[in-house]
């Protein structure tokens, strides 16, 4: 796939000798929704800053639809779309006022209909002439997605966009990342809510204290960080796990009633099957058995604290 942003050698450090980033190396593709996530203070809003021209880079380089980002500034800044994390408007601009000047100012010419159907798609029309000042917190945060797309962006910057809102605006949203998805934009969020992008990414990237220490398909993160767990049902309860069954690293339940048994995907297909068999040559009948799987929550959460 075409390379929409690609970032080399980036680090970034504030004065007082804070490195809030160290030599990040990331390449994302056109149309995929890639998701960022990392703790508090990891880097993400940094990275991000950065891309879009917000801050200044210490060294390295960022290339945005082949255009680098410090010597083709305005043609980099025109493919973006940045959605922040503050609730940042104009108080007394009326919300298409406010839309449509945002596409003003990257030199496109007024489009009335374009910008109705962002309205519309954000549940915003009806409030079109509404000042922002008088809008609940979750409208203004669909006012910042609408100016985000008001000069059409090949490149969508979500810096944590649901966090604080009603179910109904995070419903919208990711309907509307959906469809821009479809319509070939490239999708960059941040978020808190990791299932979010267990839902919606195509690749997930982590990055904790300033560097990025993985990036990965998602369906392949899933299959091979992934954990599962076998929990077998006893039909009796036992007070000890015999030592033949002392191989995979059985838990008992309090009671005894149940044994738990924790696989990764390199042993799904053997270590089940043979778990059971081991349990019917040891005597210990058992009346059901249940599967559950990591999340990428529990992914997340392990990666960190091995980096860590």
């Amino acid at each position: 796939m075409t390379t929409m942003i690609s970032i080399s050698s980036l680090s970034k450090t504030y004065e007082g000798g804070f490195q809030a980033l160290k030599t990040v190396d990331l390449d994302i593709r056109q149309g995929e929704i890639f998701a960022l996530l990392g703790p508090n203070g990891a880097g993400k809003t940094t990275l991000i800053s950065i891309v879009c021209g917000l801050v200044n880079a210490s060294t390295g380089t960022v290339k945005v639809g082949g255009h680098d980002i410090v010597a083709d500034y305005r043609a980099a800044r025109e493919l973006i779309g940045l959605v922040p994390q503050e609730l940042t408007t104009e108080a007394f601009e009326t919300v298409f006022s406010a839309v449509s000047f945002s596409r003003g100012l990257f030199g496109k010419p007024a489009n009335p209909a374009y910008i109705e159907k962002v309205l519309r798609s954000l549940s915003l029309w009806d409030k079109r002439n509404n000042k922002i000042m008088t809008l609940s917190g979750g409208m203004k945060r669909r006012v910042l997605i609408a100016k985000a797309l008001s000069h059409e962006p090949r490149v969508l910057f979500l810096d944590e966009p649901t966090a604080g809102v009603d179910v109904e605006l995070r419903r919208d949203m990711w309907a509307l990342v959906s469809e821009l998805r479809k319509q070939g934009v490239t999708v960059i969020l941040t978020t808190h809510y990791i299932e979010e992008a267990e839902e919606m990414a195509d690749r997930i990237g982590v990055i904790t204290r300033g560097e990025i220490i993985l990036v990965e398909d998602k369906a392949t993160l899933m299959h091979k960080l992934g954990r599962k767990q076998l929990t077998v049902q006893l039909q009796e309860a036992i007070d000890t796990i015999p030592e033949s069954l002392a191989a995979y690293g059985l838990e008992r339940s309090a009671e005894g009633h149940a044994l738990v048994f924790t696989y990764d995907a390199e042993r799904a297909q053997h270590g089940v099957a043979a778990l059971l068999r081991d349990l019917a040559a040891a005597g210990i009948p058992f009346k059901d058995v249940n599967t559950t799987q990591s999340s990428l929550e529990d992914i997340f959460v392990d990666l960190v604290k091995e980096e860590r």
